[in-house]
């Protein structure tokens, strides 16, 4: 028994000193916890030799594990390449994250970085960290590092794109996103983005091409339909647009937005019934509510129902008085009924109740791109709704007008 101790004390203090050598050569104080560990196996090793005490089969093991073990492994993982500093770097990172540490954990992975300029994870977990409180350049900086080191590194290649664009370098971002989707064309999100990207610098037709190249690796995603057909709209392709926000609703039924723009599209065809039985759905968006209802209330001037037609027009004013009223103001058709609408007396007052509901809105806002085809769809309606009031009435009684 006494020569197994004796065996574990020479194996256990060379371990010992080859680790303080270590620490000192390196000068680095991650080992300073391994050591620490190492002496208290040493120390336990010794107890059972002076005091000739039998200790318990548990610290046996553990004096094992910390003394002789420990250190054996971490040699081998250097031997190969992996150092244990970079490890506890990591990991004491990776805890600060977790934390929600971002000083301590950045401290940590530019030590480990700056020691170690190769390691993949540290200029990784670096770039994450900076893009966390807003280092946005310095992000994207250690993005392309990480690149340097991992050329399938997709996801960086994604990141940088995305810096890009918050920081206004929309051409940057697209040539990044354009050769992201060379190398891995069903990258979904990278899709997504270059095709906003395109929207926004109302490139319409390139960014047509984008999404229907990544409906052939997703044909079933909701946001690449519904923003195809906004696309449509943009380039006045209604009916191709009517297809794509057809497959946007069947995909997810509660995409009121493709429901609103079906209902405008089918204005513009003269689908009165049609248009109604979209908008009917549509008032269950917050957000689309008032505008949803007055164009029901639209509808219903042209199809003679005045009672309802003030009905639906009272209820968009009460949900959005500041918005609505001017419109049906300016609107020769509400002239029938105008006098028999619930006005309120102070626009102001009004408007800041409205302000205090919308901050209350369960439901998020409507994107950039997705008023302008909303718009771009009300527009194209009033340019084309030269319609005789009588004809509409005479189709819906199914008369032929041709007659």
């Amino acid at each position: 028994m006494e020569s197994e101790q004796l065996i574990f004390a020479i194996i256990a203090f060379t371990l010992f000193i080859y680790m303080f050598y270590k620490m000192i050569k390196d000068n680095e104080t991650s080992y300073v916890i391994l050591i620490i560990l190492q002496a208290i196996g040493i120390a336990l090793n010794f107890f059972e030799i002076i005091f000739k005490i039998k200790i318990n089969f548990i610290f046996v093991i553990l004096k094992y594990i910390l003394s002789i073990l420990a250190p054996i492994a971490i040699i081998l993982l250097e031997k190969n390449k992996i150092p244990f500093v970079e490890i506890v770097d990591i990991s004491r990172a990776v805890m600060y994250q977790k934390l929600g540490d971002n000083k301590k954990a950045k401290q940590a992975l530019i030590h480990l970085v700056t020691k170690y300029p190769e390691n993949y994870q540290g200029h990784r977990r670096l770039a994450e960290t900076y893009e966390a409180e807003g280092g946005m350049r310095k992000a994207i900086d250690e993005y392309v590092q990480a690149i340097d080191i991992h050329k399938r590194d997709y996801d960086s290649y994604y990141k940088i794109a995305k810096l890009l664009n918050v920081l206004d370098k929309q051409d940057e971002a697209a040539q990044m996103l354009n050769n992201l989707l060379k190398k891995k064309p069903d990258y979904y999100q990278a899709t997504v983005l270059l095709g906003d990207i395109l929207i926004d610098k109302e490139m319409y037709k390139e960014a047509a091409n984008v999404y229907q190249e990544g409906l052939r690796y997703s044909p079933i995603s909701y946001e690449l339909n519904y923003n195809l057909g906004l696309v449509y709209t943009m380039l006045n392709d209604f009916e191709s647009a009517k297809i794509c926000y057809e497959k946007a609703a069947q995909i997810n039924s509660f995409s009121y937005n493709s429901k609103y723009a079906l209902a405008e599209i089918a204005l513009i065809y003269k689908e009165i019934d049609e248009a109604k039985s979209y908008f009917l759905q549509a008032i269950e968006s917050e957000e689309l509510a008032p505008d949803a209802y007055y164009e029901l209330a639209k509808i219903e001037i042209i199809k003679g129902n005045k009672d309802m037609a003030i009905q639906y027009a009272n209820t968009a004013i009460d949900l959005n008085s500041q918005k609505i009223v001017p419109k049906v103001k300016k609107d020769p058709m509400f002239i029938p009924i105008i006098a028999r609408l619930i006005m309120p007396f102070n626009l102001e007052m009004a408007r800041n109740n409205e302000l205090e509901k919308e901050s209350q809105l369960k439901q998020p806002k409507l994107l950039e791109k997705e008023i302008k085809a909303k718009e771009h769809l009300e527009e194209t309606f009033e340019i084309t709704k030269n319609i005789s009031y009588t004809d509409i009435e005479m189709k819906n009684r199914g008369i032929d007008l041709e007659r």
